[in-house]
């Protein structure tokens, strides 16, 4: 069953690229006593993800952080060289920090992750968006398979504009 709007999040082992190279972040940390948006997709430069989801979250970057996001995680379940290729190629900079959950633990943890193995990807986390408050989650919009609209930034921003309001 999927975490759910009031759940806390797991405290998992991700990967994160800092100047000193690849290290390791619980989520705790990434979490505890911030609002994060965070955004997960099903994988680093692939055409949806590429083409509409990460950029949707660049742009609007500066209307997240004056909504009150301190936060933009991008998570996938890639290595962090992958992710950190796939941030540099779209110029994140410090914006978004690109967060590789390479053995799913995390995905499979807040149980949102698919099977893309017909597709040759093994498995892989959904579409997803959420409002994490100090490691809480606030909101969630989920994606049906090949869509980017309930994850997508406007969404969140909206999320945030009328907190009410769930996707």
């Amino acid at each position: 069953m999927p975490i759910a709007i009031g759940d806390p999040l797991p405290d998992i082992p991700l990967r994160i690229m800092t100047p000193a190279g690849d290290q390791p972040v619980h989520t705790l940390e990434l979490f505890s006593g911030y609002r994060v948006a965070l955004f997960a997709v099903p994988g680093a430069f692939t055409p949806a993800c590429s083409g509409i989801h990460l950029p949707g979250f660049i742009a609007r970057h500066d209307r997240l952080k004056a909504a009150g996001i301190e936060r933009i995680l991008c998570l996938a379940v890639n290595d962090i060289f992958v992710m950190n290729a796939w941030g540099e190629i779209h110029q994140v900079g410090d914006r978004i920090r690109m967060v590789a959950d390479g053995n799913a633990e995390f995905t499979r943890a807040v149980g949102l992750d698919m099977d893309a193995r017909a597709s040759g990807m093994g498995i892989r986390s959904q579409r997803y968006a959420m409002i994490v408050d100090n490691g809480r989650v606030t909101w969630m919009g989920v994606d049906e398979a090949g869509q980017v609209s309930r994850s997508a930034a406007d969404a969140v921003l909206r999320a945030l504009e009328s907190p009410s309001e769930t996707v």
